[in-house]
């Protein structure tokens, strides 16, 4: 999930926090892996995956030792892979199911260790952990498998996997539910940049220069949506300025003023509605629209969400249905293919980003069984 992004969830969860002990820990050298013998011994292959790619930093732009050494697991099992133009490790496969979560992770040197069988280190939640487990799930069930880049940025391999291939017939996406969440849901994401311009005067004019008419936007536009939160985060319009620059040009004869704004978007309206009400209200400038993320809300009633409730409760859970108020890499599935689809992975997502981000290892076990049981319930389906 992207840094600019971030998820929450509206639903009430579990998280999964780590205990006191001993721990060992992998050293890292920025691009080399050097996995301690030590730390590994005693773990399942299916471990030994995420540990090495949790102890491989990737941060976006950076993924292709991470990628390397996703595509080797799968060379290991016979399965046909490639990394494609923009980094994305390729496995297709059985298209009942896309099996798909994200290689990159945010900046952050999080020491990687295991502590009484919890794995510390950054990206252990967001994704790497759901990563992992599909592409052990995907081995097991041969169903095809995605591990995409940039998702913390721009997205720009999950756009471009849209854009080379038809949609399979089910798509379950991986970020942090915890082992016995399905996320259904999550917020739009709309972002531009206002831009305006006014002649240089002295300050004692009472016409407003393009300062305070950028002001004045950003003022109405928020006010229109005022974040009345009485219907729950998720669906409420977050508006946020996230950069105001502004003052004379060089060459001494104008003001210009622009500001770099943001929108999370609610199912409940689309993208156009949001730009609409933005360029409703000016009286000066323009906004420059960046690529727009639509909002997305599935069913609980898919084959998918069915054969998610199913698997947790065969695994020993309680399954909770969860909307989030960020944005995913399924928007933009959901956006291009229609599939059912869901969001799936082990962790706990208030640990996204964070300095002490840690999965525990038997959460991580317990999803790669709910992924199979899914996965297998979706092939029986064809």
């Amino acid at each position: 999930m992207s840094a600019e992004l971030d998820d929450e969830e509206v639903a009430d969860g579990e998280s999964v926090s780590a205990t006191e002990g001993n721990a060992v820990g992998f050293g890292m050298n920025h691009g080399v892996f050097d996995v301690q013998e030590n730390l590994t011994e005693g773990l399942t292959e299916a471990q030994t995956l995420l540990a090495d790619l949790v102890s491989i930093p990737s941060p976006s732009g950076e993924e292709t030792a991470a990628a390397e050494r996703l595509k080797a697991f799968f060379e290991a099992h016979d399965r046909e892979v490639w990394i494609d133009d923009v980094g994305n490790v390729r496995a297709p496969a059985d298209d009942s199911v896309l099996l798909t979560s994200h290689i990159d992770t945010v900046p952050g040197d999080v020491p990687v260790k295991i502590e009484n069988g919890v794995l510390w280190g950054r990206g252990s939640v967001d994704a790497t952990g759901p990563l992992a487990s599909m592409a052990v799930a995907a081995v097991e069930t041969g169903v095809s498998f995605v591990g995409v880049v940039g998702e913390e940025t721009s997205s720009r391999g999950s756009w471009h996997l849209v854009e080379d291939r038809d949609a399979p017939e089910a798509v379950i996406n991986g970020e942090p539910s915890g082992w016995d969440g399905i996320t259904l849901g999550y917020r739009g994401f709309l972002s531009g940049t206002y831009v305006s311009t006014s002649e240089l005067g002295h300050s004692s004019r009472p016409e407003d220069n393009a300062i305070q008419s950028a002001v004045n936007w950003w003022s109405s536009v928020a006010d229109f949506f005022d974040e009345d939160e009485s219907d729950g985060v998720f669906d409420t319009v977050t508006t946020k300025p996230v950069r105001f620059d502004g003052g004379p040009t060089e060459d001494g004869l104008a003001v210009e003023a622009t500001v770099d704004v943001q929108f999370r978007v609610p199912p409940k309206f689309t993208i156009d509605d949001i730009r609409e009400v933005a360029e409703g209200e000016l009286t000066r400038g323009g906004v420059h629209w960046e690529k727009p993320i639509p909002p997305v809300m599935t069913s609980p009633r898919t084959e998918v969400a069915r054969a998610f409730r199913v698997a947790i409760r065969q695994a020993g859970g309680e399954p909770r249905l969860l909307r989030k108020t960020g944005t995913s890499d399924m928007n933009i599935f959901a956006g291009a293919w229609d599939c059912p689809m869901a969001t799936y992975g082990p962790g706990d997502s208030d640990l996204d980003h964070a300095p002490n981000e840690h999965l525990d290892l038997a959460e991580y076990d317990s999803a790669i069984d709910v992924l199979v049981d899914v996965c297998e319930r979706l092939q029986k389906q064809e």
